[in-house]
């Protein structure tokens, strides 16, 4: 007869994905989370060793989700040449929180698209991240940001499904411009390799996106796939034209279909992308389940200011702050997502709403309801930090990876 694993019982202050339980408890058994209630009710519900509240206030937090994230560490995914390397990008993020990641490659080359996406399946086969973010070739010259002007190209249905069938299984998204020629045949290749679309880096106009997105609705809802079945917007506000009473562009679209449900908002709350004010002004417009917090992070997350790559591009970090050395367009983020959970916060949107977009919505977009929220039944991924939201420990599938 096989022993059952003995639970390990935690408390703190617990953030579900409809409530902050000011004294509350999780129950891990084994890979699984058991229970999640009130420390007062724990007794009842058959766990009456709950330990005594800690010396410190410790909040628990489910493990955060990051559909967007290119590198940290000094590792960057458009430059790993093996696993091993983009390895180090992936425990970066996880020991400050981030359970779960889709590693995004850069607008590059067709071979090295292939030699990227081949890497990061590896991983990717390994349970090691969730998936792949192809960030471009497809996107606007003119709202390229850092994507490498030189690099981007027209819209191409067979190197779509080739890129696919690299990724085993394990593309998600793919940022393109919906303005473009011959997208919709990219949007059938993704949808028929169980990917998303994902529009972004565009010049779009306010008719030419309402097209696209309606079009890719109607595409995704008759083949139904593994994932959300919701377009997702590729950083909203960066990369993109903006919006202008007279000239409104992409955003209003983009805003009107999350509000509807319709599609998932990615928002780089890092105070450096976006101002926090505007990042609550977004969450009071379209809610916590249409949107999801990412880093955009590169190779500098976590790592000190100076000179790093992104793809082809040479970077320049300086205060924090990534950019193209030549050119000074921002080139991604340096924050965990733990961070931008902090920075949120501090912008004034309540911590339950933050915690959803950063865990839970991302899970949904990934259609993996067993991550992404401290509920009964998910995977144990847990993030203990302190009542500032600095992290204190990690455990994913109830194992310790940090500190």
């Amino acid at each position: 007869m096989t022993e059952r694993t003995a639970p390990e019982i935690l408390r703190g202050r617990v953030v579900t994905p409809t409530e902050v339980i000011a004294d509350g408890v999780v129950v891990v058994r084994g890979e699984t989370i058991a229970w999640v209630g009130d420390a007062a009710h724990a007794a009842a519900a058959g766990w009456p060793d709950v330990p005594q509240p800690a010396r410190h206030p410790v909040t628990l937090l489910p493990g955060l989700v990051d559909l967007h994230t290119h590198g940290g560490g000094g590792a960057s995914y458009p430059d790993a040449t093996t696993p091993q390397d983009a390895l180090v990008a992936v425990h970066e993020h996880r020991a400050h929180g981030t359970t779960t990641l889709v590693a995004s490659l850069v607008t590059a080359a067709p071979d090295t698209l292939r030699q990227r996406v081949a890497v990061l399946a590896a991983l990717a086969d390994a349970g090691e991240i969730a998936g792949i973010h192809l960030e471009g070739p497809f996107v606007s010259m003119v709202r390229c940001g850092a994507q490498d002007p030189a690099l981007i190209q027209a819209p191409d249905a067979d190197l779509t499904r080739e890129l696919a069938a690299l990724a085993h299984g394990h593309l998600v998204t793919m940022t393109i411009a919906p303005e473009l020629p011959g997208v919709g045949g990219v949007v059938d290749a993704l949808i028929g390799a169980g990917a998303l679309p994902s529009f972004g880096h565009t010049d779009a106009s306010w008719r030419q996106t309402s097209d696209a997105l309606a079009d890719a609705r109607a595409r995704l809802a008759a083949t139904p796939g593994r994932r959300s079945g919701r377009a997702t917007v590729t950083h909203l506000f960066n990369g993109m034209r903006p919006l202008t009473h007279r000239d409104p562009g992409p955003i209003p679209v983009f805003l009107a279909a999350a509000a509807r449900g319709e599609a998932v908002v990615e928002l780089i709350g890092d105070g450096t992308h976006v101002a926090p004010e505007l990042v609550q002004s977004i969450f009071s417009l379209v809610g916590a389940d249409n949107i999801a917090l990412v880093t955009d992070a590169m190779a500098a997350a976590g790592m000190p200011d100076g000179a790093y790559r992104l793809g082809s591009q040479d970077v320049t970090v300086a205060d924090g702050v990534a950019r193209l050395t030549h050119g000074g367009a921002i080139a991604g983020g340096t924050a965990h997502l733990l961070d931008i959970v902090r920075t949120t916060v501090a912008g004034g949107v309540p911590l339950v709403d933050v915690v959803r977009a950063a865990s839970t919505t991302p899970a949904a977009v990934l259609g993996d309801a067993t991550i992404g929220a401290l509920e009964a039944g998910r995977r144990a991924d847990i993030v203990l930090t302190d009542e500032d939201l600095r992290v204190l420990g990690v455990r994913r599938a109830g194992a310790v990876v940090a500190p």
